[in-house]
């Protein structure tokens, strides 16, 4: 059986990039497994978030992993690059990406972790032929481009079916969720099968600290697990 310990990860999409430094070093201190990087370009989703010269900043300012997420069209360009900016593990989405198989080795070749992303209209039938090449599957549980939406309880199911893949034909590989997760919904999430969770503003709250907002979420997960 394989291990399925819950990790959270904040997304800084949601952090006050005034106080980011400080924020980050506020999570690791709080439990945070990993760093969640959004880079989206306009054109893939329809907003624009951050580059290079962030995930740069954010390696310098952590030990904990860097987990890019690029939601951009033609993915194959950029991954190096931001593996050597500093990312350790680099997520594309299957939908951006007509060769995806060859984008999956480049970062791997690169020295970085591959993944890969659907969006919530996206079957899992588009993952059979990479299943055995990723170190993590993440599932949009929102329309990827903006922070604060509401979750789709439909994810809960399609977690379930990647989970039995996953166990078929790489048990080792997480199942990251990203989108609504809040303390309230974050239980049936986890007890669907994720091991991998994504959190912006259930972690970066205005009127709450980082080590509060973690504890809540880090208690949802180990009365689950």
């Amino acid at each position: 059986m394989p291990d399925r310990r819950v990790r959270i990860g904040p997304s800084i999409l949601s952090a006050d990039f005034l106080r980011l430094g400080e924020q980050i070093a506020e999570a690791e201190a709080a439990g945070a497994d990993f760093v969640h990087v959004d880079v989206m370009d306009g054109r893939f989703v329809p907003n624009i978030s951050v580059g290079l010269p962030l995930v740069e900043a954010v390696r310098r300012a952590t030990k904990l992993p860097v987990d890019v997420h690029l939601m951009i069209v033609e993915p194959d360009r950029w991954v190096e690059r931001f593996v050597a900016a500093g990312a350790d593990l680099v997520t594309v989405h299957v939908e951006a990406d007509p060769h995806l198989h060859r984008t999956l080795r480049a970062i791997e070749e690169a020295g970085g972790q591959p993944s890969v992303a659907l969006n919530p209209a996206t079957p899992i039938a588009a993952l059979e032929e990479v299943f055995p090449l990723v170190r993590q599957v993440l599932l949009m549980s929102v329309n990827p481009g903006f922070g604060g939406q509401t979750f789709i309880p439909a994810t809960l199911d399609k977690i379930r079916h990647v989970l039995t893949a996953l166990d078929a034909r790489n048990p080792t590989c997480l199942l990251e969720v990203d989108g609504g997760i809040k303390a309230g919904n974050l239980g049936r999430i986890v007890a669907a099968g994720a091991d991998t969770i994504v959190a912006g503003s259930a972690v970066f709250a205005p009127d709450r600290s980082i080590a509060e907002t973690m504890a809540e979420l880090r208690a949802v997960t180990d009365s689950v697990r």
